[in-house]
């Protein structure tokens, strides 16, 4: 496997294929990792196992009663703290594609308990503005661990799309940064980074070009989400004054460079 992290996945990951292979058989059109992982910052501590299934056609509840059973199972035994992540989404969605994109079923570590005490709870039959930029990350720099890969089977993903993704995440900053600083610094960064680069990057990618470019004032509060983030730091305290400064100085720069 390319991409990667400092554990053997392998073993993992093929486990995930094998789940989804014998549930889905026929229905399976393809298993794409994005994420961390597959852009070589996966830090057990932080990220999840983040991919993508995609199918032909709807699942019944019973699948997506059994997935989630199988999920469980599994998710207790994988060597990161935050599990898996992963939604399902139908083929029909990405020719052409559709946004905000309907999700089929989604399992991730904040509807892990819920899924555990209620074999009814299902969680899906949404539409997700994020799983445009997961599949530009999934199309550019994903691995497929099953089927063929995105760029051979689909046309990308219009810069529009993407773009009103990642900009969604970040809806909020100028508030939220107080509460999930490393989160919103490095996401804000990314944000910047494709705005004024064009590059498709990860979290960690994105505050590495922050901590290089941004104005001096900013780096160290970059520099320190970084270390946070791969796990070279504890959690850090911040001044309320500079992160306020900061998300209002990427915003203007992010709403200046994005028309």
């Amino acid at each position: 496997m390319k991409g990667g992290g400092c554990l053997n996945t392998q073993l993992y990951l093929d486990n995930i294929v094998s789940m989804f292979k014998e549930e889905l058989r026929d229905n399976l059109s393809g298993i794409y990792l994005h994420g961390s992982l597959a852009m070589g910052c996966f830090n057990p501590h932080r990220s999840d196992i983040d991919f993508i299934v995609v199918v032909k056609e709807s699942l019944t509840s019973e699948n997506k009663k059994r997935i989630a059973k199988m999920t469980l199972m599994m998710n207790d035994k994988m060597p990161n703290e935050k599990g898996l992540e992963f939604s399902v989404i139908l083929e029909m969605y990405l020719m052409p594609f559709v946004y905000p994109t309907p999700c089929e079923f989604h399992y991730s570590d904040f509807h892990k308990e819920r899924y555990r005490s209620d074999e009814n709870y299902l969680w899906g039959g949404y539409e997700d503005s994020d799983l445009a930029s997961q599949l530009v990350v999934a199309y550019h720099r994903g691995i497929p661990l099953y089927g063929r890969p995105l760029n051979e089977l689909y046309q990308p993903i219009e810069r529009q799309y993407f773009l009103a993704s990642i900009l969604h995440d970040i809806e909020g900053a100028s508030q939220d940064i107080f509460k999930h600083t490393m989160y919103l610094t490095l996401n804000l960064c990314r944000v910047l980074f494709f705005l004024k680069e064009g590059d498709i990057s990860s979290k960690k990618e994105g505050g590495e070009w922050g901590a290089h470019s941004l104005p001096n004032p900013y780096r160290d509060l970059v520099m320190q989400c970084l270390e946070e983030y791969t796990g070279n730091a504890g959690k850090s305290e911040f001044d309320n004054q500079i992160l306020s400064s900061f998300a209002e100085y990427m915003l203007h720069e992010i709403n200046r460079l994005r028309l």
